[in-house]
């Protein structure tokens, strides 16, 4: 019973911080494949 409460309570976690961590991964993404064309426009 006290283990079941335990592992409930660790696998809750905030769902803003998990978005944050997406968006901000999508977002490396699109620089990474868009670095080229950034550098072209730059220079």
């Amino acid at each position: 019973m006290e283990f079941k409460r335990k592992f409930g309570r660790q696998k809750k976690t905030k769902p803003t911080k998990g978005l944050l961590l997406v968006i901000l991964l999508a977002f490396v993404l699109i620089l990474w494949f868009k670095a080229e064309d950034i550098m072209h426009a730059l220079f």
